[in-house]
C-alpha cells in the first residue's frame, strides 16, 4: 500500500512565502528548490484596519427617499469608503450603482461581497481600474484580474467562509459586535494562516488568528461583525418609502447589507408608491433604505445554462459509464426519500440525475434555494435572478422556496440538511477534508464548503470525487498535506474505484464496496491511506 511522501500539513505548520511547507511545495512543483533557495520571508506589521471610513454618507431623515439618477445618490461617497455590495456572481449586483461609483472616480475603497464580479461587471468594473485597496469575499471567482492583484500584492483580500460572511453581516446590522461559529474551525480560517496581502517575495500583511472558546465540549471561534459606510444592492419592486421586493436569489445578501451599513442605497427595477406592495410581500423594511434611484444597467448572466435537447437525455446516463458518472451513481444511493441535500458543483451535482423518478429529494443552494429544479429548457426561460450557487440558471419546482443567506446557512450550520456531497483534492483517513486551495496553484477560496462540513454530527458529509489526481497520486490519504477545509467531518468517501466509510472518532477506513471490474489490489495499489476491508464487500 502506497504511504504518504511528505508529512501532513496540520492547521498548526507555519506558512511559508507560498502558504506550504517545503516538502508540499516539492509534491506540488510549486517552486523550483533555486527559486526557494533565493526567498525570504518578510513579515511586516499587520496595517490597522477599520470597517468604518472617516467621513461616511449621511443619514438623512424627511424628504424623499427617491433621487433621479445613481450619479446624485452617490455623489457625498469619499474615497476609501468601505462599500458593502450585494449580489451572487452577477444575480442581484447593483450595477447601475458600481457604474456611478466608478464614473466619480473613486479610489483606495474597500468592498465587502461575496466573489468580485467578471470583466466589466459588477466589482470587476472597479477592480480593473485599480479602484479598490482591499476586499473582504468568500470567493474570487471569475474575477482574473483580482486574482492577478492579489498574487502580486496590489490589493488585500481577506478570504472569509461564504456562511460567516453573511452572519458578520446580519451581526453588524443587529447590533452584535461578535459571535462564535464552528466554521473554519482548525483550519487556516482559525490559525490567521492566509496572508491577507503578499507578494512572490513577502507576506505584507498577515492574517489574524482568531479567539476560540468550547461550548458543550466543541471549540468554536469567534467572528466579530462586518459593518460599512455604505451599501449598494438591486431590488425588483421599491415603494417610495423604501420597502422592497427582491426577486428569487437576488435575495442573498441585499436586505443584509442594507441593514449592517450607514447609509444603504438600493437601485429599483421599479419604483412605485407608497402602498403599491402589499405589507405580507415586502422583503425589507423601508427603515432600511435611506436612497432610491432608478435601475438603468441591463441584467447579466454569468453562466446561462440550458437542459440538453430531449433527444440527448439518454446521455446523462450513459449505459457505459465514465468515471464520474460512476461516482455520481453511487453517491445518489446516499440520497433518500424526503432528505433535504445540498450538492457541490461537478461530480455531486451530476448525482441528481441518477434519483429514481418517484423519489422526492430536496435540492438545498447554499444562494438561496430550497427546492432547486432543473436548468431551464431555453435561453428564453432562464432568468438573470435564479441561479444556483456554481452561477448557473436553474428553475423551482412545486413548493420551493428562496430566501437570503443568513437563512440559508442557518440551515446548512444548524445541521438541518441530511446530506452534504462534496468534491475534495485530498480525504484523510480520520475524515480530514482538503477541496479550496492547493497552495501557489489553485486558491479561489473556500466559498460555502467550511460552513458545508461545520456540522458533521448532524449532516452526513460525503465526499464525491475521482480515487486519484490528473498526474496518478492518490485522493485518499493518510494524513491531508494541503489546507484543511474541515477537521474529522467525513463519513463517506466515494470514487471510481471504492466505497469507503470513515470511523470520525477512532480514525480510519473501510472498504465496504469496490467497482465492479476492479480487484482489491488495485484499491490497494492507488490508495495512500491504511484501510481495512469489510466481511461483507459488496460490488457497486
Amino acid at each position: 500500500m502506497a504511504r504518504a511522501r511528505s508529512v501532513a500539513l496540520r492547521a498548526s505548520t507555519q506558512l511559508s512565502y507560498r502558504w506550504a511547507t517545503p516538502s508540499v511545495r516539492r509534491q506540488y512543483g510549486i517552486v523550483s528548490a533555486a527559486a526557494a533557495t533565493n526567498l525570504r520571508l518578510t513579515l511586516c506589521p499587520r496595517r490597522s484596519h477599520r470597517h468604518y471610513s472617516t467621513e461616511a454618507p449621511a443619514k438623512v431623515r424627511g424628504g424623499s427617499k427617491v433621487y433621479k439618477s445613481a450619479d446624485e445618490a452617490i455623489a457625498d461617497i469619499e474615497d476609501g469608503a468601505v462599500v458593502l455590495s450585494a449580489g451572487f456572481g452577477l444575480c442581484g449586483v447593483a450595477e447601475t450603482l458600481i457604474q456611478a461609483i466608478h464614473k466619480k472616480g473613486l479610489k483606495n475603497l474597500t468592498a465587502v461581497s461575496n466573489n468580485a464580479g467578471k470583466g466589466d461587471h459588477g466589482l470587476g468594473l472597479l477592480t480593473k481600474d485599480g479602484r479598490l485597496s482591499r476586499i473582504v469575499l468568500s470567493y474570487l471567482g471569475a474575477n482574473k484580474e483580482l486574482e492577478k492583484q492579489y498574487l502580486t500584492g496590489k490589493i488585500g483580500v481577506e478570504l472569509c467562509p461564504q456562511g460567516t460572511l453573511a452572519e458578520r453581516l446580519r451581526a453588524a446590522g443587529a447590533g452584535i459586535p461578535a459571535f462564535f461559529t464552528a466554521t473554519g474551525g482548525k483550519t487556516f480560517v482559525e490559525t490567521g494562516e492566509i496572508p491577507i496581502r503578499f507578494t512572490p517575495e513577502a507576506v505584507l500583511e498577515k492574517g489574524k488568528p482568531k479567539e476560540t472558546r468550547v461550548f458543550n465540549g466543541k471549540s468554536y471561534i469567534m467572528e466579530t461583525a462586518l459593518p460599512g459606510d455604505v451599501a449598494v444592492l438591486r431590488a425588483w419592486k421599491v415603494d417610495e418609502a423604501g420597502n422592497c421586493v427582491f426577486k428569487y436569489t437576488t435575495k442573498t445578501y441585499a436586505g443584509l447589507m442594507a441593514k449592517a451599513a450607514r447609509v444603504a442605497i438600493v437601485e429599483a427595477e421599479n419604483i412605485v408608491p407608497i402602498g403599491s406592495i402589499e405589507p405580507d410581500a415586502v422583503d425589507l423594511p423601508g427603515i432600511f433604505i435611506d436612497r432610491i434611484v432608478p435601475a438603468t444597467a441591463p441584467k447579466n448572466f454569468e453562466v446561462l445554462k440550458v437542459a440538453p435537447p430531449k433527444e440527448d437525455a439518454s446521455s446523462g446516463k450513459p449505459t457505459t459509464l465514465d468515471a464520474r458518472n460512476r461516482i455520481a451513481r453511487r453517491a445518489a444511493k446516499e440520497l433518500h426519500d424526503g432528505y433535504y441535500v445540498n450538492l457541490g458543483v461537478g461530480i455531486p451535482t451530476l448525482a441528481a440525475s441518477y434519483l429514481p423518478d418517484d423519489a422526492k429529494v430536496w435540492l438545498q443552494s447554499e444562494n438561496g434555494i430550497l427546492g432547486m429544479g432543473p436548468y431551464p429548457a431555453t435561453e428564453e426561460e432562464a432568468d438573470p435572478d435564479l441561479i444556483n450557487a456554481g452561477k448557473e440558471t436553474v428553475t423551482l419546482l412545486p413548493g420551493a422556496s428562496t430566501f437570503d443567506s443568513a437563512e440559508s446557512f442557518a440551515m446548512i450550520r444548524g445541521g438541518h440538511v441530511d446530506v452534504s456531497i462534496l468534491g475534495a483534492f485530498q480525504v484523510s483517513a480520520s475524515g480530514d477534508l482538503a477541496n479550496y486551495m492547493i497552495p501557489g496553484r489553485v486558491f479561489k477560496g473556500m466559498g460555502g464548503a467550511m460552513d458545508l462540513v461545520s456540522n458533521p454530527d448532524r449532516t452526513k458529509i460525503v465526499v464525491a470525487t475521482e480515487h486519484v489526481d490528473k498526474k496518478g497520486r492518490s485522493k485518499i490519504v493518510q494524513d491531508c498535506q494541503l489546507p484543511l477545509t474541515g477537521k474529522g467531518v467525513v463519513s463517506t468517501i466515494i470514487t471510481d474505484l471504492a466505497v469507503f466509510q470513515v470511523d470520525r472518532v477512532k480514525g480510519g477506513l473501510t472498504l465496504a464496496e469496490i467497482a465492479e471490474g476492479v480487484d482489491i489490489e488495485t484499491v490497494k495499489a492507488k490508495t495512500d491511506a491504511e484501510f481495512v476491508v469489510a466481511d461483507d464487500l459488496k460490488t457497486f
